[in-house]
C-alpha cells in the first residue's frame, strides 16, 4: 500500500482568515498519528508538486493564475467557505501531484494500491472556480492523466463524501470515458447531485448521483454501493478505480448529518476493492472531507486496511426505500 504525503498539507491553514474554519491542519496530524500505528505495512511516498501543465488539463489558465497570485500575495478569501493563505498554492500543487503520482504508480504496477493523505481536498473545484474548501480538483486531474497519457480507456470515480462532488461531476458530465458515481447526503452544500442528473450528451448515464436522506446509516450507504454502484462498475469495466474518500458522513462529523462509523468506511472500501479486483483494475483513494479528527483518522485507517487486502466485504440486504428507488432510476441504462 502506497501512502502519499507531504509536509505542505499541514501548512495550508484557512483559519488565518477564518478562525473557526473546520479544514484545519490537525486533520493531517490526526491521520499521520493513525498511520504511524499501522507501521511497516505502508510504503510512504513523498508527493511531488504538480506542474501547471497538469493543472491545465482540467482547469483554466485564469483559475490557476488566480490561485497562484492570491497565495503569493499572502492570501485572501475566495468565498465564505474557501480561503487561500501564503502556503496554500504549494500545498494544492502537492495534493494534485500526489494523486497524479499515485495513478502513475498504480498503472505501472496494478498489484499496488494507494491512498493520498493530502490536503486541500479537490472534489468541489470546477474548471474555473475554487469552492467548498477545494482549490484544484485532485482526483479529476489524476483521472485525466490516466486517460490522456497512460492509456486507460475508462476510469471509475466513486465519491463517498457526505457532500456532492460537484466539481468532478461537472468536469466529466459530457464524457463516457470517466464514470463518476457518488453517494452524498441530500440537501447539503453545494446543493447539486440530484438523482435525475445523469450527465449530458455523450456522458448521459455516466454520472450516477445517489442522494441519501439525513440520518442515513451503514445500511443505506453500503446497500446503494453494493447493489447499485458495484453492478454499474462491473458492467462499465474500468481500467482504473479511484475513490474520492470523504469521512464527513461519520456520525460524529460536525458538517454532516449521517450515521456511519469507521467500520462503515472499511466495508465500503472492501466492496470497492473487490469490484476493482473483479475487473482487473488498480484502485487508489484521494482524501476529501472529514472534520472530526478521531473519526477521520479511524476512517482513513479502515480504508487503507481494506484496500491493502484486509477484511471481507459483507453483503447487506438492499435498503427497502432508497436502494430500490435508485436502482429503478438507473435500470434503463445499466443492468441492476
Amino acid at each position: 500500500m502506497l501512502v502519499f504525503h507531504h509536509p505542505s498539507s499541514a501548512r495550508h491553514d484557512p483559519r488565518a482568515l477564518s478562525p473557526d474554519h473546520p479544514d484545519s491542519p490537525e486533520r493531517i496530524t490526526a491521520i499521520e498519528a493513525a498511520l504511524a500505528e499501522v507501521g511497516d505495512e505502508l510504503e510512504r511516498v513523498p508527493a511531488p508538486a504538480a506542474t501547471e501543465e497538469e493543472l491545465a488539463l482540467v482547469h483554466t489558465a485564469a483559475h490557476v493564475g488566480f490561485i497562484r497570485r492570491l497565495s503569493q500575495l499572502g492570501g485572501g478569501r475566495i468565498d465564505d467557505d474557501t480561503a487561500v493563505g501564503p502556503a496554500s498554492y504549494v500545498a494544492a500543487l502537492h495534493a494534485v501531484g500526489g494523486a497524479v503520482a499515485m495513478v502513475r504508480a498504480l498503472i505501472d504496477d496494478p498489484a499496488q494500491t494507494g491512498f493520498c493523505a493530502l490536503r486541500p481536498a479537490g472534489h468541489h473545484a470546477e474548471p474555473d472556480r475554487a469552492m467548498g474548501f477545494c482549490l484544484f480538483n485532485n482526483v479529476a486531474i489524476a483521472a485525466e492523466i490516466a486517460v490522456r497519457e497512460l492509456g486507460v480507456e475508462r476510469v471509475l470515480i466513486i465519491d463517498w463524501d457526505v457532500h456532492h462532488g460537484n466539481g468532478t461531476a461537472e468536469i466529466f458530465r459530457r464524457r463516457d470515458d470517466v464514470l463518476v458515481a457518488g453517494i452524498h447526503q441530500a440537501g447539503l452544500f453545494p446543493g447539486t447531485g440530484a438523482l435525475t442528473d445523469t450527465g449530458s450528451g455523450d456522458g448521459r448515464g455516466f454520472t450516477v448521483n445517489i442522494p441519501v436522506p439525513a440520518g442515513s446509516d451503514e445500511e443505506v450507504w453500503v446497500s446503494v454501493l453494493e447493489h447499485v454502484i458495484v453492478p454499474i462498475g462491473l458492467e462499465y469495466h474500468p481500467g482504473l478505480v479511484l475513490i474520492s474518500a470523504g469521512y464527513d458522513a461519520h456520525r460524529d462529523d460536525p458538517l454532516g448529518g449521517c450515521g456511519l462509523n469507521a467500520g462503515s468506511f472499511g466495508q465500503m472500501a472492501c466492496h470497492v476493492r473487490d469490484l476493482a479486483g473483479a475487473v482487473g483494475a488498480p484502485v487508489g483513494a484521494v482524501l476529501e472531507g472529514g472534520y472530526a479528527f478521531d473519526a477521520l483518522a479511524e476512517g482513513v485507517a479502515a480504508t487503507i486496511s481494506a484496500l491493502a487486502g484486509n477484511g471481507e466485504a459483507e453483503s447487506i440486504a438492499p435498503d427497502p426505500i432508497v436502494t430500490p428507488r435508485v436502482a429503478s432510476h438507473f435500470g434503463h441504462v445499466w443492468v441492476l
